[in-house]
C-alpha cells in the first residue's frame, strides 16, 4: 500500500513538469506542423554525446553535429532540429556558437508520443543570458560562404557540391544512372 502512495505522490508532482506549458511570451511563428506549439524557455546548450555518454568536447562538435538544450525548468533534454529557415537544417550551426553557455529559446516545439516526436524543437529566435534575441536564420548564409564556387540563382541544394556528388554517384533515386534513365522514360 506504500508504495501504491508513493507511486500516486510521484506522478503528482511529476504532472506539472510534463505538462508544463512554456507558450507564454513566444513570438514563434506558426509552421502549421501537427502537434507543435509555440515554446519559449532558457536552456543550457551541449552536445548530446557529453550527456549520454560522457564523450565531451569544449566545441559541442564544432557545429558538425546535432546538439541538444537542457531545459533550465525541468531537466528535459530537447532536440533542436530546425532553425527558422525554410529548410529543416541549421539548428547546430545556430547554436553551436553558445556551447555550454544558457541562452533563451523561442521557436516551435512537437512533442506527440504516439508518433515518435518528443521534445523536437524549431529554433526561431535565440537570446543569450544579458544579450539581445538573434534571428536563427544564419545556415544558408554559413554554407554560401563556405561555399563561394556555388553561388548562384535558385535553391542552395542544387548546387551544393557534397549533394552534387552524391547525385553524380548513386543518380538522384539513389539507385544510379540506369535507373533514373530508366524511370524518367517511363514517367516523362
Amino acid at each position: 500500500m506504500k508504495h501504491l502512495l508513493f507511486a500516486a505522490l510521484c506522478s503528482l508532482i511529476a504532472a506539472p513538469l510534463a505538462a508544463q506549458d512554456f507558450s507564454e511570451g513566444s513570438e514563434a511563428r506558426s509552421w502549421n506542423l501537427y502537434a507543435e506549439v509555440p515554446a519559449r524557455f532558457t536552456a543550457t546548450v551541449t552536445d548530446p554525446l557529453c550527456e549520454l555518454a560522457g564523450q565531451c568536447t569544449p566545441d559541442c562538435g564544432g557545429g558538425r553535429q546535432q546538439l541538444v538544450l537542457l531545459r533550465e525548468a525541468d531537466g528535459a533534454m530537447v532536440f533542436p532540429l530546425k532553425n527558422g529557415q525554410p529548410a529543416f537544417t541549421g539548428a547546430a550551426v545556430e547554436l553551436a556558437p553558445f556551447c555550454g553557455q544558457t541562452v533563451e529559446v523561442d521557436g516551435l516545439m512537437i512533442d506527440d508520443p504516439e508518433i515518435g516526436a518528443v521534445n523536437v524543437y524549431l529554433v526561431q529566435r535565440i537570446r543569450p543570458e544579458g544579450g539581445e534575441w538573434r534571428r536563427a536564420n544564419q545556415w544558408t548564409k554559413d554554407w554560401a560562404t563556405r561555399h563561394p564556387e556555388a553561388a548562384g540563382d535558385g535553391p542552395w541544394f542544387r548546387r551544393d557540391p557534397r549533394v552534387l556528388s552524391e547525385i553524380e554517384r548513386e543518380g538522384y533515386l539513389g539507385l544510379g544512372a540506369e535507373a533514373d534513365a530508366a524511370f524518367i522514360a517511363d514517367w516523362f
